[in-house]
């Protein structure tokens, strides 16, 4: 019955979702070259109302990092702004979002090459001004694509870098510095792998918990490729040991990672199955990067499926690559809505006549919002869309009484410490005689019953503050009437 209950409300749930994806917005419109970024790197950053993204553009002649935000939750958007004017080729931009203070750092030739660096500013009034360019690092051959994440005041980056290379065979490290007052000032340069082969190590992405940093890339030590993890739980002052996350004769590479609390999601794009048709793959740990779990392959399809990106919020999980499936390439998508256990079919997001490729993921409140590159226009161009209730199963209105005539509310949704449920039209749900009182159940996506109460007003309080951070269903059920129920999400 458990099980029943799960999978019919899994399935609501994502049917409920996908139909809510809107029509694609193309961002860029210029006969020039727009390019996002190698998938380690975040090209979005969202909060509230405010989405921003990043690209590189050679409208001007050469590759220059353009940036542009909307306001007003990606309905509509502001102008192009270019963020560089040097005379060099500029590549790979992340941003990364802390209240009203946005930060780009991007890999930057102006030093010459092969001497690349990685440069940062930032604009401390939500993108409308912005500050001088910094150069970041300063060593002998390229530091090259950067990551970036953010924990209160505490900025983290991460690169690959030849310094260790004298030979320049590409034997690359990778390396991480941090800044603890939000770009204004950084510490030195830190080396995170050190393989004594000298083999290489690159494409990281980084993502923090409060103090606690993981970072993930792709490595050849084992002759192949790898994925590789490490971590640090004091915000980046020391590190633990690489951690090998994928152990097959295959290459594995390009992950991704995101942190939902203590659990940990990485995904990939892996050759296992054959070279000519990689497969996204998927794992997890649900410990702060302790103990990982088992690779789970996320797509079965003919064809190509690569550079996947990952976001997460409490139980719900989204991903996105780019898929070949269907002759043009594509952007895919999936969602877990039990932190990973479990995952939705694959949904296609674009439908253009070009190739559609390199997406990328963000998370603001309830909207799930997405971005890649797309030649459709017959060339290549910045789109953008959106799906306004992805991230939230349920809004703060909601179908409870879709079969029963009552209009139902349950609200704030969601919700953090109480809810508030709400009849129009109580008179009709009598509670006074014997068989009739209205029950308000609260269960996990297992099933499992965790809370009860009778409902004795038109409008009633509930304490929710026992409830952990997570997806849970109400249901309400007035004597021997249909039980109508929906999803509740606690955030704390």
């Amino acid at each position: 019955m458990k099980k029943l209950f799960l999978f019919a409300a899994l399935m609501f749930a994502a049917n409920l979702s996908q139909a809510q994806w809107q029509p694609d917005l193309r961002l860029t419109n210029d006969p020039a070259y727009s390019f996002p970024a190698n998938s380690n790197s975040r090209v979005i950053a969202t909060s509230g109302d405010s989405v921003h993204v990043v690209w590189s553009d050679n409208r001007d002649g050469h590759p220059e990092i353009y940036y542009k935000r909307s306001i007003d939750g990606g309905i509509s958007w502001g102008a192009d702004t270019r963020l560089t004017n040097i005379n060099c080729n500029k590549y790979d931009p992340c941003v990364a979002l802390s209240g009203t203070v946005v930060h780009v750092a991007w890999t930057d030739v102006r030093n010459g090459d092969p001497n690349r660096e990685i440069y940062y500013k930032r604009s401390e009034n939500g993108g409308a001004t912005w500050g001088a360019d910094i150069r970041l690092t300063n060593a002998p051959l390229s530091s090259e694509s950067p990551s970036m994440a953010i924990s209160g005041s505490v900025l983290h980056l991460v690169w690959y870098d030849e310094r260790n290379d004298p030979t320049g065979n590409w034997y690359t490290d990778i390396y991480y510095k941090r800044s603890m007052d939000l770009g204004l000032t950084w510490e030195p340069d830190v080396r995170l792998t050190s393989d004594p082969h000298n083999y290489y190590s690159g494409f990281p992405c980084i993502a923090v918990s409060g103090s606690v940093v993981h970072v993930a890339w792709e490595d050849e030590r084992n002759m192949k490729g790898d994925i590789y993890y490490k971590r640090s739980t004091d915000g980046g002052l020391t590190w633990g040991a690489d951690t090998r996350l994928t152990n097959d004769p295959a290459d594995q590479y390009d992950p991704c990672l995101a942190v939902s609390d203590s659990i940990v999601h990485v995904v990939w794009h892996d050759d296992r199955i054959a070279s000519n048709n990689r497969e996204i793959y998927y794992k997890r740990s649900t410990d702060g990067g302790i103990i990982w779990g088992e690779d789970i392959r996320l797509t079965i399809a003919s064809g190509t499926s690569e550079y996947p990106t990952i976001a997460a919020s409490g139980s719900l999980v989204h991903v996105v690559w780019d898929d070949n499936r269907n002759i043009n390439y594509g952007i895919y998508y999936r969602e877990s809505m039990d932190a990973g256990l479990s995952w939705s079919a694959d949904t296609c997001l674009t439908n253009g006549s070009g190739d559609s490729q390199y997406p990328f993921i963000g998370l603001a409140d309830s909207v799930v919002n997405v971005v890649w590159m797309d030649d459709r226009d017959g060339n290549d161009e910045i789109y953008y869309k959106r799906n306004p209730y992805g991230n939230v199963p349920v809004g703060i209105r909601n179908d409870l009484a879709a079969n029963s005539g009552q209009q139902i509310s349950i609200f704030p949704n969601p919700a953090s410490t109480i809810i508030h449920i709400s009849f129009n039209n109580y008179s009709n749900l009598p509670t006074g005689q014997a068989g009739e009182k209205t029950i308000l159940t609260i269960r996990n996506i297992l099933g499992e019953e965790l809370l009860s109460k009778q409902i004795q007003n038109d409008i009633t309080v509930i304490d929710v503050s026992g409830l952990q951070k997570g997806l849970y269903f109400a249901e309400i059920k007035s004597g021997n009437k249909q039980t109508v129920s929906t999803k509740l999400i606690i955030q704390k």
